[in-house]
């Protein structure tokens, strides 16, 4: 093509704009001065709205009480934040590989997630189980799937997160204390983090595994057998990820999110432990969503609200336990099929809000979540992303970098103030459980859902792509889509099978009543669990013996009998 018609067709081009739109383009602006939790913002803040701040009192330095600033004084200069990538996927084998992948790329410590199937406490050999085994993370259901996930990783220099959250996060601890004793490791060694916080995942869809009796005593015998016997491991981290995901606002996030974790700490109270005994091993994992000043202002106010309560409401008197320490997951809820690419975008900033919001560990989404599971390069560019923030942006020299601005204070004293309205309308209910039990809370995440999607639909939030500078569909994922290998689920079927059909099923038995036992005296579950999981006994075995113990189906999917009884 020769110049003069090149430059013809950019005439042409140009004379197909729509030129009152350009100028409408031109001139625009924010449509809303308010927050994406709907706050109003003023045009701009000045040293009279700080007018009544006291420094040492409200804020302080970093690394002193109440941490508004972070719970370090140096902060990232001292060491950078774990910087991990969710990964669970087909078989254990699988998922130990790209694993280690993430590692070789560059991560700093594991990240495994659970398939739906594992969470809901079904063997891999569940007839509801049998489309789903891999599809969205990783299934374990007997010890050898959990030495297969281990493979040869260095469980005594290694920080592993294992992502149960569900009632399931008993057995979890089980396999994975069995198979590390099994190894040769001492236990009270081990480094890592288990997510086990089943009061929150009755609201991932996944209620009949987690009723809330049985999820507060589960979950607190997993608390209280780590801080007995595995002081360096972090034996809950309390999603108020999850929570955010069903679309309610940042400072409900942090109410819901400290009400949750006060359930667990009475629980463990009434258990004769010290607040200072097991609160250091306290931590939270935060969704990090689009508002980026909101969501640095909403982490600020959550550690300082964090260091009053345990000091003021549970008579802390260890710094470590006042210190909320916590780790961050990019917003997937955010995320969306059209225009994957900007997801990148979206990813960054939030990832940025993290850092700057002083977090301890880090797992970026990967771009093409909408669509797949990630894909290898997926992985790799979260990651990347990690590392750039990490490497180049300079934003870690410094503590606290937005500590001081008049806006972002303003605005964590504003999230502090929303969220403490509503944890005192939680407690005239009668407290987090009472509003669980009533469904109150059910409600409030139903009743915010809707009102974030009318807010879409009629425009008053803008979403490009979606309701804004929209284009032709995609009819490809960039760097391709993630496929979970066919026979991955067919031989971690087959594997369970063969397992029940080979074992000593006497010395199963026995050790299934030696654990239904310990259920109905009250005693701590993990132990016997261990031990069952020891002789072969299975992940839908050891959760469903305690169920029946609790008055509850020995299947969630009231699908199978106990082969026990």
């Amino acid at each position: 093509m020769g110049q003069d018609q090149a430059d013809k067709g950019v005439a042409a081009s140009l004379c197909q704009v729509n030129w009152d739109d350009y100028l409408k383009s031109y001139y625009d602006k924010p449509q809303s001065a308010r927050t994406w939790s709907g706050y109003e913002v003023k045009e701009i803040y000045t040293p009279a709205d700080r007018a009544g701040e006291d420094y040492d009192r409200d804020v302080a330095d970093a690394g002193c009480f109440p941490f508004t600033r972070g719970i370090h004084a140096d902060m990232f200069r001292g060491r950078y934040w774990t910087r991990r990538e969710v990964v669970g996927i087909g078989s254990p084998a699988d998922t130990h590989q790209r694993a280690a992948f993430c590692f070789q790329e560059g991560g700093t410590g594991l990240n495994t997630i659970a398939d739906v199937t594992y969470e809901m406490g079904l063997d891999a050999d569940h007839p509801w189980a049998e489309n789903e085994v891999g599809l969205t993370g990783v299934n374990i259901t007997s010890l050898k799937d959990m030495e297969t996930l281990i493979g040869d990783i260095p469980l005594d220099k290694v920080s592993w997160s294992v992502i149960t959250a569900s009632t399931a996060a008993a057995a979890t601890m089980a396999q994975y204390v069995a198979a590390a004793q099994l190894k040769g490791y001492d236990i009270s060694k081990l480094r890592g983090s288990i997510q086990n916080d089943p009061i929150h995942f009755r609201y991932c869809g996944f209620r009949p595994a987690c009723p809330l009796d049985l999820s507060i005593k589960l979950g607190s015998d997993v608390m209280e057998f780590c801080t007995r016997n595995m002081p360096n491991w972090y034996y809950t981290t309390v999603n108020m990820y999850d929570l955010r995901e069903q679309g309610i606002t940042a400072p409900q996030e942090v109410a819901f999110g400290l009400g949750i974790a006060g359930c667990y700490i009475d629980e463990l109270i009434r258990r004769g432990l010290d607040i200072d005994d097991f609160a250091p091993r306290f931590t939270f994992y935060v969704s990090c969503h689009v508002d980026f000043f909101e969501e640095i202002a909403k982490i600020r106010a959550a550690r300082r609200m964090w260091a009053r309560m345990l000091k003021d409401k549970y008579g802390a008197k260890d710094p470590r336990s006042m210190k909320f320490r916590f780790a961050v997951h990019t917003a997937g809820c955010s995320l969306i099929p059209q225009q994957p690419l900007n997801n990148l975008v979206r990813i960054s900033y939030q990832a940025l809000a993290a850092v700057l919001g002083g977090v301890q560990s880090l797992h970026c989404c990967s771009y093409d979540e909408p669509m797949c599971l990630p894909t290898e390069k997926g992985h790799l560019q979260a990651l990347r992303t990690q590392q750039i923030i990490a490497y180049e942006t300079g934003v870690t020299n410094v503590a606290d970098p937005l500590g001081g601005s008049y806006y972002v204070e303003s605005l964590t004293d504003k999230m502090e103030e929303e969220a403490l309205k509503v944890m005192k309308e939680v407690e005239d209910l009668g407290g987090m459980e009472e509003a669980i039990r009533t469904e109150w809370l059910d409600r409030q995440f139903e009743l915010e859902a809707v009102k974030r999607q009318k807010e879409i639909d009629e425009r008053e939030k803008l979403v490009v792509g979606v309701n804004i500078f929209n284009s032709e569909p995609e009819t490809e994922t960039p760097l391709g889509v993630q496929r979970i290998p066919e026979n991955s689920a067919r031989q971690q079927i087959q594997g369970v099978r063969e397992l029940k059909a080979t074992r000593d099923f006497k010395a199963v038995k026995e050790a299934i009543g030696r654990l239904r036992e310990a259920a109905a005296r009250g005693e701590n579950t993990i132990g016997p669990m261990i031990e069952a999981t020891k002789v072969g006994a299975t992940t839908a075995e050891l959760l469903g013996t305690v169920r029946q113990v609790f008055g509850y189906p020995y299947d969630p999917m009231e699908i199978i009998e106990s082969p026990f009884d």
